[in-house]
């Protein structure tokens, strides 16, 4: 097949019909005239523009559907509140509260389950995530109902988790604001069905137990170890109150900072922010189970909410909750320690990193030109002679090469340290990802010194009926050297790190 050069208007000596001569392009010989383009190159040209255009339309189309999935409700009901500045996404330190309900509308029990402060630093080099109980009392605003007209009046006391009758999420967003002093961005509210379609979506998430856990209320059985979880075990691992711990709801937070943070991980090892068609299946199934302000209802503004976490390492991200102590009137109810929840709350107003220790301030000059120096830090004596604690370790590591003895390295290490009832115990009979030290009751303080000398978190420092004094598990987490390599720190806080693998002990154990 053949196809006709175009006419150009000219003839083959050069000259154009009228026989004017065709000025030369500039250039030289190898540039010659431009001739025009083929009819094939104009055809897939005209293809290819198509097919983006196409694209273009498409994506946009998915989007307006995305942004059809959300409902809507006022940002802050505060009667005495202002409205949050405008945030710039790029620059600014973003605050989000994420509430859990028993249903998108949040009106069946009228109260929150999950109640979490998320707080993306301006810089993106760091984010804090902190828990607030929901047995937790606080004031509690007046709060306009914006679909009834009720006005809820204030009260000196009130259960956090209640503010959301009390008009809506704003009510929340309102009563956490004057409790902490800062003045929330956004907030995004999520039913349970949520957390199922997600954990699926991410193709499940591990989570590690150290005994089995059969939980008829919640519904939550899982073996001892490792396990993959999605669907109704993945949200009975975040609601169970029966499973973990104490019964209450620290071991139930403990659980959902150790849940959140394996997703973390996973989300991070998989390369998922830099994906947008994983991105946009996530937001699909987010959107279909969230209520969200009016200003975060543009999916693109979520997807680029994704971008402020590429970077951030996982030592940074940290997962905390509020510090708080019984209500002496209740035992069944909590109340704020306000001495350690102050920090706190100024370190998130202030966009401070908390896993990071603050500089310590420069001395004052006794006299011009000259600083005096520093006083030595004074070090707390030990409660204990380490002669004193009986301390047993467990090699957990699964033999990674290399590990096979690594019960008896910590043991010489800490005999070295004074230790001297430091014993070797062998094997277990299964691997486990987390370093753990375990200890029976009275003996809090003595594994808290065993976990400074070896540089092991307190998160990983776990209470036992099953142990004898000091039980040291070393995990596949530590499997060479005397110190646990950092992972990061909260800073005395109740929590961990997204670098931070944990594993919960079953209620009673």
């Amino acid at each position: 097949m053949s196809f006709r050069p175009a006419d150009t208007g000219a003839g083959a000596s050069g000259n154009s019909a009228s026989g004017s001569k065709v000025p030369s392009a500039p250039g030289g010989r190898h540039l010659g005239r431009r001739k025009a383009p083929h009819p094939v190159l104009r055809a897939v040209a005209l293809i290819l523009s198509l097919t983006l255009v196409s694209g273009l339309v498409f994506v946009g189309v998915q989007l307006v559907r995305l942004q059809q999935n959300f409902e809507t409700k006022p940002l802050n009901l505060g009667s005495n509140q202002e409205s949050a500045a405008p945030v710039d996404t790029n620059t600014d330190p973003l605050q989000i509260l994420i509430l859990g309900t028993d249903n998108r509308e949040g009106q069946d029990s009228n109260n929150s389950d999950v109640m979490m402060l998320a707080n993306m630093s301006a810089d993106r080099s760091h984010v804090t995530v902190v828990s607030f109980p929901r047995d937790l009392l606080v004031p509690l605003p007046e709060c306009k109902d914006p679909e009834s007209g009720n006005t809820y009046p204030a009260v000196e006391l009130g259960q956090l988790n209640g503010a959301l009758g009390n008009g809506g999420p704003g009510c929340t967003v309102a009563a956490i604001n004057e409790l902490t002093g800062l003045s929330i961005d956004h907030f995004m509210m999520a039913d349970f069905n949520a957390v199922k379609e997600l954990s699926s979506t991410l193709g499940g998430v591990e989570v590690c137990v150290n005994q089995p856990i059969e939980d008829d209320l919640s519904g939550l059985s899982l073996p001892a170890g490792v396990s993959s979880i999605k669907g109704d075990q993945a949200l009975a691992f975040l609601r169970t109150r029966h499973g973990f711990g104490n019964g209450g709801d620290e071991g139930r937070i403990r659980a959902q900072q150790s849940f959140l943070a394996s997703m973390v991980r996973k989300v991070n090892d998989e390369g998922t922010l830099n994906n947008l068609p994983k991105l946009y299946s996530i937001a699909e199934t987010v959107t279909r189970n969230l209520t969200v302000d009016k200003d975060l209802t543009d999916v693109s503004s979520l997807i680029a909410l994704a971008g402020r976490l590429k970077e951030v390492d996982l030592s940074r991200v940290a997962f905390v909750t509020a510090p708080v102590v019984p209500y002496e009137y209740d035992n069944n109810r909590l109340v704020l320690d306000e001495a350690a929840a102050q920090p706190l709350f100024e370190a998130l107003v202030e966009d401070r990193d908390i896993t990071e220790p603050e500089p310590e301030p420069a001395p004052e000059s006794t006299s011009p030109g000259e600083t005096p120096a520093p006083p030595a830090p004074v070090e707390e004596a030990p409660l204990f002679s380490a002669a004193d604690i009986p301390v047993t370790i467990l090699n957990a590591t699964g033999n990674a090469k290399g590990s096979e003895t690594r019960d008896k390295a910590l043991a010489a290490h800490l005999l070295s340290q004074g230790y001297t009832q430091a014993v070797a115990g062998g094997q277990t009979d299964a691997a486990s990802p987390a370093t753990q030290i375990f200890y029976a009751p009275g003996y809090l303080e003595m594994a808290q010194q065993v976990a400074e000398a070896l540089r092991i978190p307190a998160v990983q420092v776990v209470a036992s009926n099953l142990v004898p004094g000091v039980s040291v598990q070393v995990g596949q987490d530590f499997t060479s050297g005397t110190a646990m390599p950092d992972e990061g720190d909260v800073g005395g806080l109740s929590g961990q790190t997204a670098a931070q693998v944990t594993c919960q002990s079953a209620f009673g154990n």
